[in-house]
């Protein structure tokens, strides 16, 4: 039986699961206050608070770390890497400590992993890394020489979601091809093509979402920017934390908003409609990506709980191929089942040389 600690920081807390092989054991949200981040000028300098209490809450518990046969960290801001499992080596942690992409607490995730697991003499892993770029050469021109397109999506969740539904058809993850539309604070839309993610719509260039803007029209935009009205800071805000619909509804929980339609309203509904309008355009632009052959379109990510959404997006797409719907971030069964299959020899983890 292997047992897997799964490690998961987050901008104000870390979150922990332990599994044995696929049975989850636990998973604990570890929450860090405001005050104890606010300590610390860098992400990096948060290491030793984050990795101490994950250690004593897991001593709390009485759960041995020795007895670990592998710990796998969320993936942080690397260079492009390629999907799957990376071997957490000391090339990765001077990176990740050093010289980052950009400062971020995924970052942190490896990091803790590598410690504990050094410290008892098993590997350390990072799975589907949210800088995992696979796409093709056709899909990062953006019209733009200055604006390349790159690969940022929820590549964690959407990638175990797309081999769940292979396994459910009987088929090979490599075989098939899928659009996946992951549904949360921000929205991604990515297309697999046997295996390979090779087109994505970002949260900043598709669909609008509980907290972000999403694609809005450039020049418009620019004109905004430039209006004397705003600061830098105010507009990014604007874009990412106070877009879509908190600007519109003065929420980011969808639920109170299919409550107010409920209630009658029908602002409400118009813009949650949209939002899902919105959705269902980019999985038929992805569509498009892999000449219509679709095996199966994917709603995932917390949103689609929402029955009401949900439906808005199938009848627009279900002429495209069958959707299958599944709830949830999943993202600790997912970094768990990943570094599992590793270990019994289904994958292979790819050694960092960056």
């Amino acid at each position: 039986m292997s047992k897997i600690l799964a490690i998961n920081p987050g901008s104000t807390s870390t979150k922990i699961a332990l599994y044995e092989d696929e049975k989850e054991i636990f998973v604990q949200t570890l929450d860090h206050s405001v005050e104890e981040i606010q300590k610390y000028n860098k992400v990096q300098d948060q290491f030793e608070m984050r990795k101490n209490v994950v250690l004593s809450f897991l001593q709390e518990k009485g759960y041995d770390v020795k007895t670990l046969s592998a710990v796998v960290g969320r993936g942080g801001m690397l260079p492009s890497v390629k999907s799957g499992a990376y071997l957490v080596n000391n090339k990765m942690v001077d990176r990740l400590k050093n010289n980052p992409i950009f400062e971020h607490a995924s970052n942190l995730g490896g990091l803790i992993a590598f410690e504990i697991a050094t410290s008892i003499g098993v590997n350390a892993y990072i799975y589907d890394s949210v800088r995992v770029d696979e796409m093709i050469d056709v899909a990062r021109i953006s019209g733009m020489q200055d604006i390349p397109r790159t690969s940022t999506s929820h590549v964690l969740n959407s990638r175990a979601m797309a081999m769940k539904v292979a396994k459910k058809y009987g088929k090979k993850y490599a075989d098939m091809n899928f659009v996946v539309a992951h549904l949360g604070g921000g929205i991604s839309i990515n297309v697999h093509d046997k295996g390979q993610m090779v087109d994505i719509i970002a949260d900043d260039e598709g669909p609008f979402s509980p907290e972000r803007a999403g694609k809005v029209p450039c020049k418009a935009l620019i004109d905004l920017c430039y209006s004397g009205k705003y600061d830098k800071a105010t507009m990014q805000k604007k874009l990412r934390g106070n877009g879509g619909l908190k600007d519109y509804l003065n929420t980011v929980d969808v639920r109170e908003v299919v409550q107010m339609i409920e209630n009658g309203d029908e602002h409400a509904k118009l813009i949650l409609e949209a939002m899902a309008y919105q959705v269902a355009k980019g999985i038929g632009d992805l569509a498009t990506v892999v000449e219509g052959k679709v095996d199966a379109i994917i709603i995932t990510g917390g949103i689609a709980y929402s029955e009401m959404v949900v439906s808005w997006i199938k009848k627009r797409v279900e002429f495209i191929a069958p959707v299958e719907i599944m709830p949830g971030e999943n993202e600790m069964e997912s970094l768990a089942l990943g570094t599992l299959r590793v270990l019994r020899g289904e994958e292979k983890a790819r050694e960092y040389a960056e």
